[in-house]
């Protein structure tokens, strides 16, 4: 596997909309910083509980806009519905890797019903500025779990054996380690990330 950190693009805002996505996305990481400062296990698995609220309010969205408008979503529901346990899937693994705190647990069920009412209504009313949002978390996401790898590869964090259930999920050979799972993780984002953008750019156009 190729694990050499894949370029980072950065979508260039255009118009208000864009900048504040973008001004909201790194006010988030600034808290998430402030939260678990160099934690990396632990600032992941507190994204990865943010993360993995936005494909499931924008399948369901799309789902009730199919039917009330009695058309094709073209695709987006199922692609939402998987974005949604995929970051599940992340924050699974991180959960057994990091093993975190009631208090770290608590505040992660208080972040996300925040999160979760915040971005229902930013969907409900604004989705192409949703969509932005979730570009640039992910961007922040490909950017983190970069720093995560070099952050393992310096010997500051413990290179552990992967966790069951990630050799069960993404197939991973016997023996992987963490770092075999933060790679393939990085790329889930970088894939989240485009797409996103993408969706964000298809709904200006119609």
């Amino acid at each position: 596997m190729n694990d050499a950190p894949p370029a980072i693009p950065h979508h260039q805002p255009r118009g208000l909309t864009d900048r504040l996505a973008l001004g909201f996305v790194k006010f988030l990481r600034l808290f998430a910083d402030a939260f678990v400062a160099k934690r990396c296990g632990h600032r992941a698995g507190f994204l990865e509980t943010v993360a993995a609220v936005p494909g499931m309010v924008g399948g369901l969205l799309q789902h009730l806009n199919s039917l009330r408008h009695i058309r094709d979503d073209k695709g987006w529901i199922r692609e939402l519905l998987d974005e949604a346990e995929n970051e599940r899937m992340h924050l699974m693994t991180f959960i057994q890797i990091a093993q975190p705190t009631r208090l770290e647990r608590l505040i992660i069920m208080v972040g996300q019903a925040i999160f979760y009412n915040f971005y229902f209504f930013l969907y409900l009313f604004a989705p192409r500025a949703a969509h932005r949002v979730v570009g640039y978390l992910e961007e922040e996401a490909v950017t983190s779990y970069t720093q995560y790898l070099g952050e393992i590869d310096a010997g500051r964090v413990e290179n552990l054996p992967a966790p069951k259930i990630a050799l069960d999920y993404w197939k991973l050979a016997p023996g992987a380690t963490l770092r075999d799972v933060v790679i393939v993780i990085r790329e889930d984002e970088a894939g989240h990330r485009d797409r996103n953008h993408a969706m964000a750019d298809a709904l200006i156009a119609a």
